[in-house]
């Protein structure tokens, strides 16, 4: 930890590189959101919770999380049907997302659309501490 008692910086963007690449898929993303997606970013936007900042479909390093909030390290993930199928791979981006310094919450499509409160208050919770 600095002297100055500040959080260390990490890399919350792709390098330059990976970018050119990742921005149209980020772009699409944001203009194709999942229905649970939609729902939770008018809920998150606009610094509605906790008056955090999120952005959605943003590039950290080689990927693209959900959302994420600089200010409090953490990202939100939504998992639909495709990540039955792909949890080693997902075990993998959350170690790599977590070596940054990031936490990692994850909430299934069904849990977003069901019960978009308790959501909210677990998202608290985490910016909280």
């Amino acid at each position: 930890m600095p002297e100055d008692d500040s959080l260390p910086i990490i890399p919350t963007s792709a390098p330059p590189a990976w970018w050119d690449r990742l921005k149209p898929l980020a772009r699409q993303m944001r203009h194709e959101p999942t229905p649970a997606e939609e729902l939770l970013w008018q809920r998150l936007r606009n610094r509605q919770i906790a008056g955090a900042k999120f952005r959605r479909q943003h590039a950290v390093e080689r990927f693209i999380v959900d959302f994420y909030c600089s200010e409090a390290r953490l990202v939100i993930e939504i998992d639909g049907p495709i990540h039955d199928y792909t949890p080693a791979e997902d075990a993998l981006r959350q170690e790599f997302l977590e070596s940054l310094g990031l936490r990692v919450i994850r909430f299934a499509n069904d849990e977003v659309q069901t019960g978009i409160e308790r959501v909210i208050r677990q998202i608290k919770g985490a910016l909280a501490g």
